[in-house]
């Protein structure tokens, strides 16, 4: 109690220590009203700068991998190539969790291939035709079966 009192006391009666309202500042003199034209392309833009751009492919294809207990499979090599074409152009890795993202232009049939060792190869086709931005997959890998020891083939 007698500290809350003293400290009443010392604003009181220190010079300079009260409390005073702040005053209005005065407004500074106007901005000068621009006469050029905002450019057409902004200048941090890397085509402002000469630095060519390429458009994103406007289809994604995402998938899940699992194994044959129903489990993400991380690690596993994803293809894809255009139906018509014999080469793969785009080639990825799912990640840990067994998923995959690929991206490719649209107005194409493509298949999707999944290769593991010891596991059948699974092809799956998309259609980007259909005006989707996208398509999901799911797919599921199952072992190759092994054949018995002393068996004729």
């Amino acid at each position: 109690m007698t500290t809350l009192v003293l400290l009443s006391l010392l604003t009181v009666y220190l010079p300079g220590s009260a409390v005073r309202p702040q005053e209005p500042s005065q407004p500074g003199p106007p901005a000068p009203a621009s006469t050029q034209e905002p450019e057409a392309v902004p200048s941090g833009t890397p085509e402002a700068k000469g630095i060519p751009t390429r458009t994103i492919p406007g289809f994604l294809i995402v998938g899940t991998v699992f194994n044959e207990k129903a489990l993400s499979f991380p690690g596993i090599e994803v293809r894809v190539q255009q139906k018509d074409e014999k080469k793969h152009h785009w080639q990825t890795y799912t990640n840990s969790r067994g998923e995959f993202a690929v991206r490719v232009p649209e107005g194409h049939q493509y298949e999707v291939s999944v290769r593991a060792k010891k596991y059948k190869e699974v092809v799956q086709e998309v259609s980007s035709r259909n005006g989707d931005n996208q398509q999901r997959l799911s797919i599921k890998l199952e072992p190759v079966a092994k054949a018995k020891k002393g068996a004729q083939p």
